[in-house]
């Protein structure tokens, strides 16, 4: 039973990386990229829908974003969710097609960026922590008939093994992030 709870905890907590991924993707990096736009939702008949689910997004050169949406009427409500989100993009719409072009990131910019990196990280560190505190629960209550109160130590000393090597990860990806975002 404990190694049940702790393949579900590492399977949890696996997921809570791949969020934090996601969440790391979306943030502006100084080039240009289709995830940039993954938060960004325009109000299409009535409903909040993803950019990239209302056209083709394509990458022509690092600091170009080209959205051609497949119905030449939400030209405008992509224009206007992009200008009302937070990524500080300028979109010039053609009458077919909508440029997005990416300034280069100031130093300010960048390291309000890298701030935000920190957020994203921090939260999934939590994630992971709650995630550790969940899996000891489900051991501690073993431990009143299932196991013994060693066991459920070791096992619990192993989902803190678990833990430390995800918070681990966590940092190793916000480097790499932080790195991307301040190299000029």
């Amino acid at each position: 039973m404990p190694q049940a709870i702790k393949k579900n905890a590492e399977d949890r907590m696996e997921k809570a990386l791949g969020a934090l991924k996601r969440d790391l993707q979306t943030l502006r990096a100084g080039r240009a990229s289709a995830a940039m736009l993954d938060r960004v939702e325009a109000d299409y008949y009535g409903t909040p829908t993803p950019i990239n689910q209302m056209g083709s997004i394509s990458t022509p050169d690092s600091r170009t974003l080209i959205i051609q949406p497949w119905d030449k009427s939400a030209l405008a409500l992509i224009e206007k969710a992009i200008l009302k989100s937070d990524l500080g993009l300028s979109p010039a719409n053609d009458g077919t097609i909508i440029r997005l072009n990416i300034p280069p990131l100031t130093q300010e910019r960048r390291a309000d960026l890298a701030k935000s990196t920190k957020k994203f990280g921090e939260e999934a560190k939590v994630a992971i922590r709650n995630i550790r505190r969940d899996a000891n629960d489900d051991i501690k209550k073993k431990e009143k008939g299932d196991i013994s109160e060693d066991e459920s130590r070791r096992h619990q000393e192993d989902v803190q093994k678990i833990t430390d090597r995800y918070v681990a990860e966590v940092d190793k990806i916000l480097l790499a992030k932080e790195k991307e975002i301040m190299e000029v």
